[in-house]
């Protein structure tokens, strides 16, 4: 970090972030891969042989869609007092599973709503 903002202040361009390692990836393969065989973007890193940050970089240069990270929680169709009231009735146990989520997940969403996170 030093050196950037060494080469910065002498008015040479520095180059940041993570080197590239191996050859830029097709987009056949990429398509092959990431799409039809629906692999993560670290995993086809792997089998092409270059970093995960060259297959993400190529992916947004020919176009290639990024499925999404993250699923929203069910549990945020619900509100706290119904929550609580089927815990209450049911168990932590019985009220996930009638709403079709882990039990962990349901007493960490309680608990993340109650502090207001």
């Amino acid at each position: 970090m030093a050196r950037i903002k060494y080469k910065e202040a002498a008015g040479i361009e520095a180059k940041k972030g993570k080197p590239s390692m191996g050859k830029k990836p097709g987009k056949a393969e990429l398509k092959k891969l990431y799409i039809k065989e629906s692999r993560s973007i670290r995993e086809a890193a792997k089998i092409l042989g270059c970093t995960k940050d060259m297959v993400y970089r190529a992916l947004q240069e020919y176009g290639i869609e990024l499925r999404p990270g993250f699923s929203r929680s069910k549990l945020r169709k619900y509100r706290l007092s119904d929550l609580e009231k089927g815990v209450k009735e049911k168990g932590i146990r019985g009220f996930s599973k009638e709403l079709g989520v882990h039990e962990n997940t349901l007493r960490y969403y309680l608990k993340g709503i109650r502090k207001g996170l």
